[in-house]
């Protein structure tokens, strides 16, 4: 398996875009645990949060929409999420300005979320 990009000097950033499949449906369903995993993921990568955790369940429209969106402000960036209710699915991006463990924040989230299969990407933002 390749390595992840890592940051470079004169790049904006690191971002990991994670869509995590057949996930724990108490975890995806829960706002609670939702903002757990904020809060451990911020102290694990030594990420500040700004604010609290955004938390609001819409998307009704559709079934495959109708879920919990996440947003924490973190000092450095962002952290974001969606979740599909209807597939246990979780689509979540982790951005910061500084540099941070890439390989751990995708391992804690995989096993946050329970996930069986996860497709990931490593960007550096430049």
């Amino acid at each position: 398996m390749p390595k992840s990009p890592k940051f470079e000097e004169g790049s904006f950033g690191l971002e990991v875009v994670m869509d995590l499949y057949e996930c724990d449906p108490k975890v995806v369903r829960s706002a609670k645990k939702l903002e757990e995993y904020t809060t451990k993921l911020c102290k694990l990568l030594k990420m500040k949060k700004f604010g609290k955790t955004q938390l609001p369940h819409f998307g009704y429209n559709e079934a495959h929409t109708a879920g919990y969106s996440m947003l924490q402000f973190i000092e450095t960036s962002s952290i974001t999420g969606h979740f599909s209710e209807l597939w246990n699915s979780a689509y979540i991006n982790v951005f910061s300005c500084r540099d941070f463990d890439t390989e751990k924040c995708i391992d804690f989230t995989v096993k946050f979320f329970g996930a069986k299969r996860i497709n990931k990407r490593v960007l550096v933002r430049k």
